[in-house]
């Protein structure tokens, strides 16, 4: 059976602090529902993810913005109408440049891990400003 979620934001805006550093807000777009979630993610300059990974996988659309995706094989710039698709058990991380903010949707498949933060000096590293 085919569901239809109308849009407007049933929840409010919410600020992410646990597993994310800086200021982001999280919309649910879609509330987990057979193991997929959906939600716009609103960074500031600077603000990111901890490390983590997805049972089976994550895919973010870059909708406005800036920004960086890092794995462990190191950072990749992307910006807005990029599409990244994040495997199932890749240990990544994702937020805004040093010098924009990044709205991506990011759809989750299954269930998340967090890690560690990201450090600053590694952040820094990335050279993905500007």
């Amino acid at each position: 059976m085919i569901t239809v979620i109308r849009g407007g934001a049933k929840t409010p805006s919410d600020i992410v602090t646990e597993t994310f550093d800086g200021t982001v807000w999280r919309d649910v777009v879609m509330p987990k529902t057979d193991g997929v979630n959906m939600a716009n993610v609103f960074f500031n300059p600077g603000a990111r993810t901890h490390w983590h990974t997805h049972e089976g996988g994550q895919i973010l659309l870059m909708v406005a913005g800036e920004g960086i995706v890092a794995d462990d094989d190191g950072p990749v710039h992307v910006r807005a109408g990029d599409v990244v698709w994040t495997p199932p058990g890749v240990r990544h991380w994702h937020g805004a440049s040093p010098d924009h903010f990044l709205l991506h949707l990011a759809i989750s498949l299954q269930g998340v891990e967090w890690h560690e933060p990201v450090p600053e000096d590694e952040y820094q590293r990335c050279g993905c400003g500007g």
